[in-house]
């Protein structure tokens, strides 16, 4: 058995279906799979990259720790986390969370505790690119990512 929790951070890109699969692979424990993908948006039209940057090490540590949290609190079998860094186009992948546990409630809270967290919690600086050749500036913390973080700390 591999172990449960599967980090990375990374500039290339990453194959969804090879990720659920080296998670779930000879795993008759696992009744649920969940995933969520999250991909840059253009903004309608208006952008043309995002470029995110990192603190090397501690991003890694943080969503170790946030993945960590998911398997104890909600059950999880296991947990893969992968979030990349560097110029990232339209359409193309940022971050991806996959969580298996014996039932498919528990995937699925795992999955958005640890994206609720990793939007807050994990070291990670985005930058946007306009379409028209304008400086773009760094993206600031929303409100609505700290209040979906917070929901958790009023259920057990």
């Amino acid at each position: 058995m591999t172990s449960p929790v599967t980090v990375r951070v990374q500039c290339e890109d990453f194959d969804l279906a090879a990720e659920v699969s080296a998670l779930s692979r000879d795993r008759a424990d696992i009744g649920a799979v969940v995933t969520f993908s999250g991909l840059c948006r253009d903004e309608a039209g208006a952008l043309s990259a995002l470029e995110l940057e990192h603190y090397p090490g501690m991003a890694e540590a943080e969503i170790e720790r946030i993945c960590r949290e998911a398997i104890k609190r909600f059950g999880l079998q296991a947990a893969t986390a992968i979030h990349r860094f560097g110029k990232i186009m339209p359409g193309e992948n940022i971050v991806l969370v996959v969580t298996a546990s014996s039932h498919r409630q528990a995937a699925f809270d795992g999955a958005n505790f640890i994206m609720d967290f990793l939007k807050t919690s994990a070291p990670f600086w985005k930058k946007e690119h306009h379409a028209d050749g304008s400086a773009g500036g760094w993206v600031s913390a929303k409100d609505a990512d700290d209040t979906a973080r917070d929901r958790w700390s009023q259920k057990n």
